[in-house]
């Protein structure tokens, strides 16, 4: 594929979303930016919920963990199904009652302001930090298909993404979410679809023999429950999963500000059950991709790439299929990551302009539209800089990346909401940062010796240590002869 190709490639998807998105958010306001306005339909909410759960990273290195990880990744899918339903029955209820526009106003309502700051600030670390990662990726991916082939920069390639992600959604919000989501989740869909089905007949595969050459490689094998020291043994990983899920969507102002666009609670819960079913089909077919990928290159005899995220990039576009093939990589690629880097721009302006700064407490509706548009654009410097600092980074596989990422980041978070919402106690709220900022140390500290001492190795569980230090610490400050 060439470049000119990929370019024009890029620039068709962008007309249709840019005209989705303004179309979508032309009367958005502030209500349509923060919440949607509260009238998005379930399975529309859904539609777009399906591809915001996915990126750029589940994209491509998703199907290229499979070398390494074999399917192990669906341990933790069936965790993140019952952490679906958790979200649905216990926090979607919560926020609905309380009427939040940040999630986390909700810790200052139960311990006070330092909480909600502290809850603020990690949040805004987590969701900087993974949506970084993730829209590196594919920067990377684009460094190597155009950029390279004109001798331009890296930066100029982060900056480009990055001014192009804020002009999409610095009109509408959560609104144009909805609607640019939902494009997403189609183009992604579609492209993984015929992705298998292209590769499956260059392979010569037909759609059961396809069925039989993936269950017959060694990279299909799903469970694990014989060594509990390994990263993929099963326990660890769903319950990993489960939790993880609560942390990165149930209490992550970016996913739910979709769910809580919903008119009612009960349309949230559809909405978010129908996701969780639709979640494990869609990685599934990621890890089909991922086996027919690799057995295409055995097969062609292609060079095998440095690391595991570049292996579909190198079929699809160097690989020598239909060039149908690699317009759907592009696409699909391009969807998922300016989707997702969208989504994570609108939260972070949400919980920075409710959160840190007061919002609609401080600020009538005139001053807050000003406040918001220019917290929207320093968010996207921001983690243009960030991607930047992220090319330094090895071979590890980026998906597993942003869940360690996450397990330190978002810790502190889970410990937080779940003191405050299966305990009564009430605590001393400006020591509660202090605590935060030691539970990941601690868990980190746990980690290292666990591997030294014991040859254990504590993997995407590390989130639940560092949550339950977290409720540890907030145990010792509690205010005494108070609940």
């Amino acid at each position: 594929m060439t470049p000119a190709a990929v370019i024009l490639t890029v620039a068709a998807y962008l007309a249709a979303l840019f005209a989705v998105a303004w179309y979508s958010g032309r009367r958005a306001g502030n209500a349509g930016f923060f919440t949607g306005g509260r009238r998005t339909p379930w399975w529309m909410a859904a539609l777009a919920m399906i591809g915001a759960a996915m990126s750029g990273v589940t994209f491509i290195s998703v199907p290229g963990s499979v070398a390494a990880d074999a399917f192990s990744y669906m341990q933790m899918v069936l965790g993140f199904t019952v952490g679906q339903f958790v979200i649905a029955f216990v926090l979607v209820p919560l926020f609905y009652r309380l009427g939040v526009v940040s999630l986390y106003e909700y810790l200052d309502g139960r311990f006070g302001v330092s909480t909600h700051r502290t809850g603020a600030w990690f949040f805004f670390l987590s969701k900087m930090l993974g949506s970084a990662l993730k829209v590196y990726v594919v920067c990377t991916v684009m460094q190597l298909l155009v950029f390279d082939h004109y001798g331009l920069p890296f930066w100029l390639n982060a900056a480009a993404t990055m001014l192009l992600v804020w002009l999409y959604t610095q009109r509408g919000g959560v609104q144009s979410l909805i609607w640019t989501d939902t494009l997403k989740t189609l183009c992604l869909v579609a492209g993984l679809v015929l992705s298998i089905f292209f590769i499956a007949r260059a392979l010569g595969l037909s759609a059961g023999r396809t069925v039989d050459a993936v269950a017959a490689s060694p990279f299909s094998r799903i469970f694990f429950f014989d060594d509990p020291s390994s990263d993929r043994y099963f326990w660890k990983m769903f319950f990993a999963g489960i939790f993880v899920l609560i942390a990165m969507t149930g209490l992550d102002q970016d996913m739910m500000q979709k769910n809580l666009s919903c008119a009612t609670p009960r349309d949230a819960q559809k909405n978010i059950v129908l996701t969780a079913f639709c979640q494990i089909g869609v990685i599934l077919l990621f890890l089909v991709l991922g086996v027919l990928l690799y057995l295409y290159m055995d097969r062609t005899g292609l060079p095998m790439p440095a690391k595991s995220d570049q292996v579909f990039p190198q079929v699809a576009v160097n690989g020598g299929l239909p060039l149908v093939v690699g317009v759907l990589f592009v696409v699909g690629l391009i969807s998922s990551t300016w989707s997702a880097a969208g989504s994570a721009l609108t939260a972070l302006t949400t919980s920075f302009t409710f959160d840190l700064l007061g919002g609609s407490r401080r600020f009538d509706d005139r001053r807050l539209t000003r406040v918001r548009r220019r917290v929207h654009a320093g968010m996207a410097c921001t983690m243009g800089v960030v991607i930047l600092g992220f090319g330094f980074f090895g071979d590890d596989s980026v998906i597993n990346l942003v869940y360690k990422v996450a397990s330190y980041t978002y810790g502190p978070i889970l410990g937080m909401f779940v003191f405050g919402m299966f305990t009564r106690f009430a605590v001393r709220d400006r020591w509660v940062p202090p605590v935060a900022v030691a539970a990941p140390v601690l868990s980190a500290l746990v980690q290292a010796a666990a591997l030294r001492w014991f040859g254990y190795r504590i993997g995407f569980e590390l989130l639940i240590y560092n949550a339950l230090f977290t409720v540890a610490g907030m145990l010792l400050i509690v205010k005494r002869h108070e609940k």
